[in-house]
């Protein structure tokens, strides 16, 4: 995947600058941090300037980490303008839930939607539970991009709330928008790094704004959106 994307990355610049297109902004990932800021649960934050010495714990994280620097590159070398967000885990309605490319909020709302539809109030959840991560809600995603790209700022910048949660804790505030009590079971699984969470110092500077939708309102229209495709889901007349 890191390959493909890469190519992908360096094709869409070749073809922007001989096109002569002056502004592009990249989407990068806080998955090109360093593993070694990520061990800790309770780690504080990931600020901007700690993404060196790199060591992503991951071909993705490098291949997002390379391809900044590759823009970036052409900025310098072309006169392009760039602009560079740092996502970390954004979600909401109308993305991906039940192909295996869902993000632990759409998981946790399908598995919480099936186990209140079907009245079978446990779900599972990888590892311990408690590594914990920090989520953006797509409206302030998209929010944030478009004032990164209104203003002057040129280095990548983090772009997600820096509220820090556990995977359980983001379970139980499902549940409660599900109206149900669950029974977490806890089996192996991927877990990824233990604690991830976005440092905003420089967001804040930079766009005098941060990330203004609540985890438990963006959780609750995702979780109502989803419920409702678990609900047609489960009510879908078989084949013969």
């Amino acid at each position: 995947m890191g390959s493909t994307a890469a190519t992908i990355n360096l094709n869409v610049l070749d073809a922007s600058y001989r096109r002569n297109v002056k502004r592009i902004f990249y989407s990068s990932s806080a998955c090109m941090y360093p593993e070694y800021s990520q061990l800790d649960p309770d780690n504080p934050g990931l600020a901007e300037d700690s993404a060196y010495p790199a060591a992503p714990d991951s071909e993705y994280g490098w291949e997002k980490l390379f391809s900044e620097r590759l823009y970036l590159a052409y900025a310098r070398n072309h006169d392009m303008t760039v602009r560079i967000a740092r996502y970390h885990n954004v979600f909401g309605p109308e993305g991906s839930w039940n192909d295996g490319k869902e993000k632990a909020p759409a998981a946790l709302c399908r598995k919480i939607a099936v186990a209140k539809l079907t009245g079978k109030h446990d779900i599972e959840i990888w590892g311990d539970g408690e590594q914990t991560r920090s989520f953006c809600f797509i409206d302030d995603c998209v929010e944030g991009q478009v004032r990164l790209m209104d203003c002057g700022y040129h280095e990548p910048l983090n772009l997600c709330q820096d509220r820090m949660i556990t995977i359980n804790g983001l379970a139980d505030i499902i549940a409660d928008c599900a109206g149900i009590v669950v029974t977490r079971r806890h089996v192996a699984g991927p877990q990824g790094v233990r604690g991830r969470n976005s440092d905003n110092t420089r967001l804040r500077r930079v766009l005098g704004w941060e990330p203004q939708v609540s985890l438990e309102e963006g959780v609750g229209q995702t979780y109502r959106w989803i419920e409702q495709q678990v609900q047609q889901k489960l009510t879908l007349p078989s084949r013969p």
